[in-house]
């Protein structure tokens, strides 16, 4: 297993937590954040980074500030989108000169991540674990908006089950609308963590799971950085 450093990232004046690990030779860096209800330490989130790791990737996967404080309700935008500006700044001082960084999220660290990007914020690409496109029940309160603007590739994986983004033509339906940029993949049966009913799997090792169509994408668009690519569903 690639070697682990644990690091202090500076959001305003805030220190948070980060978990940096660097493979030789390593094809990018694709820094990770967290969902709503658990942090960086997640076997989910742990088992995702060393996979890719192990793929070649340099990973930074952090906290955002009121994980870090022991709060239970997220940051607004504004404290999210700062976090993810210090974290990409942190993996851009650690990385190669001119190294592609991407910026990746579960659920709510993914959507502040494509906000952190509409917002100016430098990234070669997004990936999404598990879009929150809207509130379980609330198909409604589409939180999508901010999506059509942004040029850079983006994969959207996406458990069939996943209640956060049900009926899943909803978001099939803003996928195609953002364009060829754009790609998603469902994976049958997950849920929002992308468990499946009625197979076990230890969190560490569904997160593990994804990295590999992960890495597929960001390859797939390493050279040039903004080509397009189609992928088949997870299985």
């Amino acid at each position: 297993m690639t070697t682990e450093q644990h690091i202090t990232i500076d959001v305003d004046g805030t220190p948070v937590s980060g978990v940096y690990a660097r493979p030789a030779d390593a094809a990018a860096t694709i820094v990770v954040a967290h969902g709503a209800g658990a942090g960086m330490e997640h076997p989910f989130m742990a088992g995702f980074t060393r996979a890719l790791n192990d793929d070649g990737f340099a990973t930074l996967r952090f906290n955002f500030a009121y994980r870090e404080a022991g709060r239970r309700f997220p940051d607004r935008p504004p404290a999210a989108i700062a976090a993810w500006r210090a974290a990409t700044d942190a993996a851009a001082a650690r990385g190669a000169d001119g190294e592609a960084i991407w910026a990746s999220g579960k659920s709510f660290g993914g959507r502040m991540a494509s906000m952190a990007v509409a917002d100016g914020m430098a990234a070669a690409g997004l990936i999404y674990l598990g879009y929150p496109l809207h509130p379980p029940g609330k198909p409604e309160a589409v939180r999508d908006e901010h999506l059509y603007g942004i040029t850079v590739p983006m994969l959207f994986l996406q458990g069939t089950n996943d209640p956060f983004a049900s009926p899943n033509e909803q978001l099939d339906a803003v996928v195609a609308r953002i364009g060829p940029t754009a790609t998603l993949q469902w994976l049958e049966g997950g849920g929002h963590s992308f468990e499946v009913k009625g197979a076990k799997r230890p969190a560490a090792e569904i997160g593990a799971s994804l990295a590999e169509p992960v890495a597929s994408f960001v390859r797939s668009h390493s050279d040039p950085p903004n080509r397009s690519a189609s992928a088949a569903p997870i299985s």
